[in-house]
């Protein structure tokens, strides 16, 4: 898995409550993130085995609004998800502020 900025927000917004099923709005809330990105992430990370989804069951007329698609970690997106973001903080700048108070360049903004 390339680990984008994007994919990194999304990861740590699902790893936040890795038990916890998410979906779309929710997620690009969290994460700050347009459609246009978050969905091609989603995909990329169910393709990958690290998510699952699933349609919720409701009825859209009753809810008064079209069913979610929920997304969840599997166990393997669990680990694989821990490991990768703790190997790309392991590659990130040390983001405490240097003597006299300057704060660092490039650190990762999620």
């Amino acid at each position: 898995m390339r680990m984008t900025i994007p994919v990194a927000k999304v990861l740590s917004a699902l790893l936040a409550d890795p038990e916890a099923e998410r979906y779309g709005l929710d997620l690009m809330k969290l994460t700050g993130l347009p459609s246009g990105t978050l969905y091609p992430v989603l995909h990329r990370l169910q393709a990958a085995g690290w998510l699952a989804a699933d349609w919720e069951q409701v009825d859209p007329t009753a809810a008064g609004r079209p069913a979610r698609r929920y997304y969840r970690l599997t166990a393997e997106g669990v680990r694989a998800a821990r490991q990768a973001l703790a190997e790309l903080r392991a590659l990130s700048p040390d983001p405490r502020p240097r003597r006299g108070g300057a704060e660092p360049t490039g650190a990762p903004a999620w």
